[in-house]
């Protein structure tokens, strides 16, 4: 069962968010992740892959312009029926990287992605939208990163088992 995780790192905090959640998510068994920046797509990879995970860094309270331009413009993957998740990274708290999930989600949605993020239904921590590190992360925004990456994949497996 392939996840893609998909992301612009600007300063590579992006990068090493989705590496972290990588880790998490290759916990669960029939699961194979793979980290690839939109600069760097593979186009197998990703047309196989069940779930893909969008990261992005926050940029003026939303996401960045590469990835919205990345995912405006691909044509060689069609996302319809996938399940989708997002995270952020910032440089600093105080707000931006939730409403930059958000609209990362909406683009998800128009796209025909299932979204998920376990939200509150698998218990502490709660992950309403994504996780978001400052940074890199500080060691407990790691851990929910890789928390979050286990539940996906658990969803994956889940909802795309029988299919296979």
């Amino acid at each position: 069962m392939k996840i893609a995780i998909v992301y612009f790192s600007k300063t590579g905090n992006t990068k090493k968010v989705a590496e972290i959640i990588a880790e998490g998510a290759n916990t669960i068994e029939n699961v194979e992740v793979k980290c690839m920046s939109i600069e760097d797509v593979d186009n197998e990879f990703l047309t196989e892959a069940k779930t893909v995970i969008f990261g992005s860094p926050t940029i003026a309270g939303t996401y960045s312009w590469q990835i919205k331009q990345w995912l405006d413009t691909v044509k060689t993957v069609k996302f319809g029926g996938k399940l989708g998740a997002v995270f952020a990274t910032a440089n600093y708290v105080g707000g931006g990287a939730e409403v930059a999930e958000l609209a990362l989600i909406a683009e998800l949605l128009v796209k025909g992605m299932l979204v998920y993020s376990s939200g509150a239904a698998e218990g502490q921590p709660f992950i309403h939208y994504g996780p978001v590190c400052i940074q890199e992360g500080d060691e407990g925004q790691k851990a929910r990163a890789r928390i979050f990456g286990e539940r996906i994949a658990k969803k994956t497996v889940e909802l795309f088992s029988e299919l296979v």
